[in-house]
């Protein structure tokens, strides 16, 4: 069934509309949480080496010219996804439609569409992963049952896009053998992958605006080089082996050791101080602090597009 028809079809059968995550899914537990920006790099990386996304990423995206406004930018809609309550649908809509014109042919001769049901649920599948990597590495760890129940959440969070729902695995032990052929026999090694890995010469992030330059600089390559390794260490082992990197067994247990000390660490961080902006607002329109119909968070002018961009359909670029 092609995504037209499948959607078509859920018209018939008078389909309800989506219902969103709430504070009670393990999801708004973790996924919201500053700790995720730590496999930022293991995410751009994974979600480069699906062919169809990565042939996107290097003839579209201007990702590579401005990394740290995209990213922190990114981080609004898509965490608005799973905490924007009765109003993450419009905004997966949102988000979905960013994608429309992203299409073409890669080098190879294959057509590619962002919106291609496969692709876009490659991209997904990375945030659900990196949601349990995020929580079995650096926040404790989750049982079987924990990843189960993240799993049939990431579902109900997927059919907020209205898209095609056939590539989802049925259960968590099917979507493990999915992931299990991606990373085998799917993935590539592209160049959008190495450019992602590549910030031995990134600048300074906005948070680091006061660091001077000449400070930045003796460090940024040792601090590239750590978020690489710690990057590396959360590869699947077939992933590993395409992208041509090593891994001992001191280097497994060390970085374990790092992920529980910065599990300790965060446990002195006050509850909401540990959320990014959207989801610190989700949760605070959960718990009664804020109206239920206050003004969704967007993004700080500091990470907006290039002014000449703003007006592109596939930015998004709020009135701030």
């Amino acid at each position: 069934m092609t995504e037209l028809e499948d959607r078509k079809a859920e018209s018939a059968r008078g389909a309800a509309p989506p219902r969103p995550l709430g504070p009670d899914s393990l999801t708004w537990k973790y996924f919201g949480d500053w700790r995720g920006l730590l496999i930022a790099l293991w995410a751009g990386s994974m979600q480069n080496m699906h062919p169809g996304l990565g042939a996107g990423v290097e003839q579209h995206s201007r990702f590579f010219a401005e990394r740290w406004q995209r990213l922190f930018r990114s981080l609004y809609p898509i965490g608005g996804v799973v905490y924007d309550g009765p109003r993450a649908h419009r905004t997966a809509l949102e988000v979905r439609g960013y994608h429309d014109t992203i299409k073409g042919v890669d080098k190879w001769g294959r057509r590619y569409h962002a919106l291609d049901p496969d692709t876009y649920y490659w991209a997904h599948s990375t945030f659900f992963m990196g949601t349990v990597l995020t929580a079995e590495r650096f926040a404790g760890g989750l049982t079987e049952e924990q990843k189960r129940r993240l799993f049939d959440e990431h579902v109900q969070w997927y059919r907020m896009y209205g898209m095609s729902m056939r590539p989802v695995p049925e259960s968590w032990e099917a979507f493990r053998d999915y992931w299990e052929h991606m990373c085998a026999e799917v993935l590539e090694d592209s160049k959008a992958t190495r450019d992602v890995l590549e910030i031995e010469r990134l600048p300074k992030p906005g948070g680091l605006r006061w660091l001077p330059e000449f400070a930045w600089r003796p460090v940024r390559v040792p601090v590239a080089r750590g978020f690489v390794w710690l990057t590396v260490g959360l590869f699947p082992p077939a992933v590993r082996a395409r992208l041509g990197y090593s891994w001992s067994r001191r280097d497994e247990r060390l970085h374990r050791l790092l992920g529980r000390a910065i599990n300790a660490a965060f446990t002195l961080v006050p509850f909401e101080r540990r959320y990014h902006p959207r989801a610190r607002a989700g949760w605070r329109r959960a718990r009664g602090k804020d109206p239920v119909d206050a003004p969704l968070v967007h993004t700080p002018r500091r990470n907006l597009p290039p002014r000449a961009e703003r007006d592109s359909p596939t930015h998004y670029s709020p009135q701030v």
